[in-house]
């Protein structure tokens, strides 16, 4: 029979032993230092100089001093010595120092940490995954850092996402109180979209990107062009408004027709150019001028022009561009003069055009 326990050898009181309590308390400082292990630190190769009685540590690799030969072994400072508990395999032990729990496997302590998670059918971070979002995560912060070519890495970072057809969806969906307000990605198509939503329910997109020609469209993007499908007779002294009464396209019903003139959906920048066509009423020597006007009284800097010499009549035109900061409902429209004599300007080549720029 030995005389002493298998795992922890812990000494047997034997059979007619004098002095039994000497035993028997040397297998209680031996279970006092093993049972629920934790240690100060696992990397001192010599004992620190003023241990308190219980200090345990793991030995680090080349041990000198009262620890020679102890290495990887547990140091255990009680009643005024050091005791030496070498691991056997299995045994776990909290290293304190660094917050971190090992375990001895025969050979070395290693950290119980898995280096790898594979086939796992849930994994919630920070919350409760489930079978409509296996993998799920509640937190403040996300990072994604590049493994360096001094760490064996490239220095460079991809984030993959891929669908299995083209007719599939492949996006990112922001949301606040979990109502989707915004898709970035790939819907219905392999076609770049970027999509907004007030309500969850209705998108616009706000930006498309062809992705056979890397062509970049706006659909929802203010713009216009309109013209007038009848002579508008100008009198002679007087800015009139030009009648412009269809469109050739007009995104967002930003040109009001019935009012002739273009209403800013938003704040922005915006480009506008006009074309005033001239049809001779009495003289061909009427000075022709146009304009573009802000809120119906304010004439736009840089988008005056005028024509002083021989017209002729369905051939001289005014060309008008300008660009300008609006704010949303201001209103631009185009107006024309006559000095000297009236006359009119022509249908369907007078035309008022403009786009949001910024």
């Amino acid at each position: 029979m030995s005389d002493a326990t298998t795992h922890l050898l812990l000494p047997y009181i034997l059979a007619a032993q004098a002095q039994k309590h000497v035993t028997h308390n040397e297998a209680l400082r031996i279970l006092d230092g093993l049972v629920q292990l934790s240690v100060l630190d696992r990397d001192l190769t010599a004992p620190p100089g003023s241990p308190a009685d219980g200090d345990r540590y793991i030995v680090g690799s080349g041990a000198t001093g009262d620890w020679a030969g102890w290495d990887l072994n547990v140091a255990h400072w009680t009643d005024g010595a050091w005791l030496r508990l070498p691991p056997r395999t299995g045994w776990r032990a909290w290293v304190e120092d660094e917050g971190l729990l090992l375990v001895y496997d025969g050979a070395d302590w290693v950290g119980t940490t898995p280096t790898a998670l594979q086939n796992m059918a849930l994994l919630g971070l920070g919350t409760s995954a489930d079978a409509s979002n296996p993998f799920s995560a509640k937190l403040n912060a996300a990072l994604w850092a590049a493994k360096t070519v001094a760490e064996g890495g490239t220095g460079d970072l991809f984030y993959t996402m891929n669908k299995e057809a083209a007719g599939d969806d492949l996006g990112l969906t922001l949301q606040t109180g979990f109502v989707t307000k915004a898709l970035v990605g790939l819907f219905g198509s392999d076609r770049f979209r970027l999509a907004v939503s007030a309500d969850g329910s209705t998108f616009s997109d706000g930006l498309s990107v062809d992705n056979a020609t890397g062509i970049v469209d706006q659909p929802r993007l203010p713009r216009f062009k309109a013209y007038t499908n009848y002579d508008n007779y100008v009198g002679v002294g007087t800015w009139t408004k030009i009648g412009l009464n269809n469109t050739d396209n007009n995104d967002q019903g930003a040109f009001d027709a019935a009012n002739n003139h273009f209403v800013a959906p938003v704040d922005g920048t915006y480009l506008f150019g006009a074309t005033l066509l001239y049809k001779i009423n009495a003289s061909t020597t009427a000075r022709m001028r146009g304009r573009l006007v802000l809120n119906g009284t304010t004439e736009i800097r840089g988008s005056l022009g005028e024509i002083s010499a021989t017209h002729v009549s369905l051939a001289t035109a005014i060309w008008l561009q300008t660009m300008v900061p609006l704010t949303a409902g201001d209103t631009v429209e185009l107006q024309g003069y006559f000095r000297v004599a009236d006359g009119y300007f022509a249908a369907d080549h007078t035309s008022f055009w403009g786009a949001k720029v910024g």
